[in-house]
């Protein structure tokens, strides 16, 4: 498992310099600056891959930009409207780009108009660390009395839509003002952000899509994109919905196993694969990640190693970002399942056999309380996720320990 870093850019205030001190193999980034469906320039690219590779003082850094996340899809593509034709052009040219200088795997998403959501984007736990949380009660009062969609009230339990009518009441309009921005907070450090007006707006145009028919976009998007992709050797893979069930009346096509398998099955290329996001799969407690791992594994070309509680027994409640080995997530069954999977690819003489990781989220512990990082991306509580995830491939590679599995 090639161990990577998530890094937003040069604004983002956990540095290279820590980067290289965590350790890390190699770097995942995206030109977050870049307008949504513009091309991704050559000079762009290798401006990014010159910071990526230098220190603070301008020593080598020695490490490389690997993996994008994410090249963003649209939401013309994803309803098909406006300039959609325009922009999977572009999206063909910025592939292109990344391919000749060297960046083999592209992480993207198809969630509909927000690319994840949560209520709390610094929860307070018991220990004192604070981490993001998705709170169904804060939800569904953002949605039924801030955002006032239409029919919200119906898309909850009749418990859910009182306990919300009762959390609203107590709320002051700072807490309100709060919460609607935590929710429609989305991608951190990406160039493009919604306001209310917004969102009812990409809301209304929505509401004439299906789940079947935003699956039939992803699939139409994936037959221009992937054979691209398979010709220039490169990699794609969708990351899945997060939380991976429907929230604010949209479709949701990458929650399940059975979603994966649909969208791959359409579009059968090597290139056209998974990010395998533990903690967003993770949501869901009827999703079997080791599982996952093992039957489309062949598929599986980005892991987000990250771990999830879910707080309420029924589909679609609460969560929060646990410890990497804290959550309703077998981490230990997984990363066998990962090295499973790269021994078979590597005795096949596959070329990618080491799939790329990276510790996914993590809580601010210690001086991330101080720093104040993008939302989930801190820099200690993510290295102890690193470690964590470190001390187990070390474990499950030792031959006493593989072959006593066997």
């Amino acid at each position: 498992m090639r161990q990577t870093w998530r890094w937003f850019g040069p604004k983002d205030l956990v540095s290279v310099d820590d980067m290289r001190q965590a350790g890390v193999e190699g770097v995942v980034s995206a030109l977050h600056h870049v307008p949504t469906g513009t091309v991704w320039s050559p000079e762009e690219i290798a401006e990014r891959q010159r910071v990526v590779g230098l220190m603070a003082d301008g020593a080598p850094s020695g490490l490389a930009w690997e993996v994008v996340e994410s090249l963003p899809v649209s939401e013309d593509i994803k309803k098909q409207k406006g300039d959609w034709k325009a922009h999977i052009a572009a999206w063909k040219e910025s592939m292109t780009n990344l391919s000749r200088a060297g960046i083999k795997v592209i992480c993207y998403n198809f969630m509909p108009v927000l690319d994840w959501t949560r209520t709390d984007l610094a929860y307070r736990l018991p220990s004192g660390a604070t981490c993001m949380r998705f709170d169904t009660i804060d939800f569904a009062a953002f949605d039924i009395h801030i955002l006032q969609r239409p029919g919200a009230a119906e898309s909850f339990p009749a418990d859910v839509v009182e306990d919300a009518a009762r959390r609203f009441a107590g709320m002051d309009e700072e807490r309100r003002r709060q919460l609607a921005g935590n929710v429609v907070f989305g991608l951190p450090g990406a160039a493009e952000s919604f306001t209310l007006a917004d969102v009812r707006a990409h809301l209304a145009e929505y509401a004439a899509i299906s789940e079947e028919s935003l699956r039939g976009h992803l699939v139409d998007f994936l037959a221009e994109v992937a054979p691209l992709a398979q010709e220039l050797g490169m990699r794609l893979c969708c990351h899945p919905d997060d939380p991976p069930f429907p929230l604010l009346g949209l479709p949701r096509v990458m929650s399940t196993e059975a979603n994966y398998r649909r969208v791959m099955e359409a579009v059968d290329l090597p290139a056209s694969g998974i990010t395998l996001c533990t903690g967003s799969l993770g949501a869901r407690r009827d999703n079997d990640l080791p599982g996952m791992m093992q039957r489309l594994g062949s598929r599986v070309h980005f892991l987000h190693l990250r771990n999830v509680l879910c707080e309420t027994p029924h589909f679609g409640g609460s969560f929060h970002e646990a410890g990497h080995l804290e959550g309703g997530t077998d981490m230990v069954a997984v990363v066998d399942a990962v090295l499973a999977e790269e021994r078979r690819r590597k005795a096949a003489g596959r070329a990618d056999w080491e799939i790329p990781m990276r510790p996914d989220h993590g809580q601010d512990i210690l001086d991330d309380l101080k720093r104040r990082a993008q939302p989930g991306y801190p820099a200690i509580g993510r290295l102890k996720g690193l470690a964590e995830l470190r001390g187990i491939m070390t474990a499950l590679a030792h031959p006493t320990v593989r072959g006593a599995a066997q």
